[in-house]
């Protein structure tokens, strides 16, 4: 796949992938290129609550307010990820201390005070640590069929039923990938 055809997009843990660090994940890409990719977990909530971490962003933070682990990588980092609010035509699309990763998506650098972004974001959340994959690494995974390659929904990334995200990913697709949404948690209890 082309460094285009997955950023944005989802990574759906396939039932064959029993990694405990992936089991049943949504990973929303967020970069991909020659050197590796990068993404984050959308449907592990920690019991961690932002004020905890980050104090000074717990307040956008929104109806969900916990940090999310974004996967195995840099536990003790933090990613913040932000939709944009619709803009009037003419405004740059692309304020200060925002970095797009795809659509209305993108990154927040959380060194900068939320005030410079308060304004112009619809929804955010914390990410400890993130997926990350070697150049090539994912490719192979996706060639052993470890991960199913999907379209994201808007709503995905900020998601206020985590805990349903696989299932509710898989059963908007078309064909075989919406039956596998109905795949028990241990097919031997089937």
């Amino acid at each position: 796949m082309s460094d285009t055809e997955l950023t944005g997009r989802l990574l759906v843990a396939t039932p064959l992938l029993v990694d405990p660090n992936f089991d049943r994940t949504v990973v929303l890409v967020l970069d991909h290129d020659t050197d590796g990719t990068l993404g984050v977990v959308i449907n592990r909530p920690t019991t961690v609550p932002v004020n905890e971490v980050l104090p000074a962003w717990s307040e956008l933070a929104g109806p969900m307010p916990m940090v999310f682990q974004g996967g195995p990588v840099a536990l003790d980092s933090a990613l913040g990820l932000a939709e944009l609010r619709a803009l009037p035509r003419g405004e740059d699309p692309d304020p200060l201390g925002w970095r797009r990763v795809h659509g209305d998506l993108g990154l927040v650098d959380l060194d900068l005070p939320p005030e410079l972004l308060a304004a112009e974001i619809s929804a955010f959340r914390v990410y400890a640590g993130y997926a990350g994959w070697s150049a090539g690494q994912l490719e192979r995974e996706l060639g052993q069929g470890a991960w199913y390659v999907v379209d994201a929904a808007p709503a995905d990334a900020f998601t206020l039923s985590p805990e349903l995200a696989w299932r509710t990913v898989l059963r908007r697709q078309r064909g075989g990938l919406a039956l596998l949404s109905t795949f028990p948690d241990d097919p031997e209890l089937n």
